[in-house]
């Protein structure tokens, strides 16, 4: 019963976000104990999983290491927090010089967007 419940309860959530999701079970082995659940997918109506795309973009100078483990990271709350199967979420990474972050990136993504930020920086220009 508690997990119809869930399922349900998840159901609802995915309608509201306005996207299509299968669901299904499986069931997976793991040493001697068997484990059983559901995953969910989102989907459009041809299949393909598509949303969220995530863009970060930061100053130069990070490691290929260090930008694989925060688009990693990225994408393991995205999965969570949003509900969405992990190969939904694609994380990129701009780099973008401070010389030119003003007029590329805090004008037009940031100063014109603020009713869009549900975090804003600390900081003006």
């Amino acid at each position: 019963m508690d997990e119809q419940l869930s399922r349900r309860g998840f159901l609802s959530k995915a309608v509201a976000a306005m996207c299509t999701v299968l669901v299904f079970d499986f069931v997976t082995v793991a040493g001697a104990k068997q484990i059983t659940g559901f995953r969910a997918v989102s989907t459009t109506a041809k299949g393909m999983e598509t949303m969220p795309h995530v863009i970060v973009k930061m100053w130069p100078g990070r490691s290929e290491k260090v930008k694989i483990q925060l688009a990693e990271a990225i994408a393991r709350d995205v999965v969570e927090i949003a509900e969405v199967g992990e190969g939904s979420v694609s994380v990129a990474i701009e780099e973008v010089p401070a010389s030119g972050w003003k007029a590329k990136v805090y004008d037009p993504d940031i100063k014109k967007n603020q009713d869009r930020l549900y975090k804003k920086p600390g900081y003006s220009m």
